[in-house]
């Protein structure tokens, strides 16, 4: 297996791990290495390209702005379905987190009816005097 492939196994941390060496030993190894890692995408910085498909998508999300559309397929009818599509999926999202609200709002109920009823029956001390 070649050694590109195997840093890619172990993921980002190994290139840095590389790159970190190769400026330790001799600066221009861990020179090259960064080229290398920015050139080829490994690294992920200036490639919001990847996520822009899956976050943006419509025109919306974090890369998204007067520069950003959602392109047409060329098939109205799919472009359709995808729009009703990702409309569908917000809206499931929403849900979903109203719902993971509403779930926490009442676990933070539960423990805080626990407190003050622990609170209530615990014996006041006496008077001293």
């Amino acid at each position: 297996m070649p050694i590109v492939a195997r840093l890619d196994e172990f993921g980002r941390g190994a290139w840095i791990a590389l790159m970190v060496l190769g400026f330790i030993f001799w600066w221009p190894v861990g020179l090259a290495i960064l080229a290398f890692s920015l050139w080829s995408g490994r690294m992920g910085c200036w490639n919001h390209h990847g996520m822009a498909r899956w976050n943006g998508a419509m025109g919306r999300g974090p890369w998204s702005g007067p520069w950003t559309y959602a392109r047409s397929s060329g098939n109205r009818a799919f472009d359709e379905y995808r729009a009703e599509t990702l409309r569908r999926l917000e809206e499931e999202q929403r849900e979903f987190r109203e719902f993971l609200d509403r779930l926490r709002m009442a676990k933070d109920k539960v423990e805080f009816d626990q407190f003050m009823a622990e609170r209530r029956n615990r014996a006041s001390p006496p008077p001293q005097g």
